[in-house]
């Protein structure tokens, strides 16, 4: 069985990062994706998916140092939906938990003002999967 994504997008803010009771770190963002089509009329037509990203370890430190809105990335990682209860109601999200990020664009992709460093395909990998010992409802988001 295979459960891997490969994206290409751009982020849609800056990453959101924090750290964890045990003292994992984890980054989260939003990436936008764009989908080309001609309609049956012949009319052009453009559709932007959004996918939420987490990256754990030493990959969420990179993504927090040098991620920003407007920064085009590759993401590859592998698809995970979770549930957690609130007010008595369960709640479902779906995710990709990122194994690599690769900067995409040169240090000039954002006009963000944050840091964009590294060579245009700079990248990072890191360890698939929340940490061991990481109950899912310590990330609320």
């Amino acid at each position: 069985m295979v459960n891997k994504v490969q994206l290409i997008g751009r982020l849609g803010q800056n990453p959101e990062f924090r750290t964890t009771q045990d003292g994992a770190e984890l980054a989260r963002f939003s990436l936008a994706t764009d989908r080309h089509w001609t309609d049956s009329a012949g009319v052009k037509q453009t559709r932007t998916d959004w996918h939420q990203v987490v990256a754990w370890g030493r990959l969420a430190e990179i993504s927090r140092d040098f991620l920003a809105k407007g920064r085009l990335v590759y993401v590859e990682g592998r698809l995970q939906t979770r549930s957690w209860e609130k007010d008595g109601v369960t709640r479902y999200t779906t995710e990709i938990v990122a194994s690599d990020v690769q900067f995409l664009g040169g240090r000039d992709a954002s006009d963000s003002g944050r840091p964009s460093g590294g060579p245009p395909d700079a990248g990072a990998r890191g360890s698939e999967g929340y940490p061991p010992g990481i109950p899912e409802d310590d990330i609320p988001f």
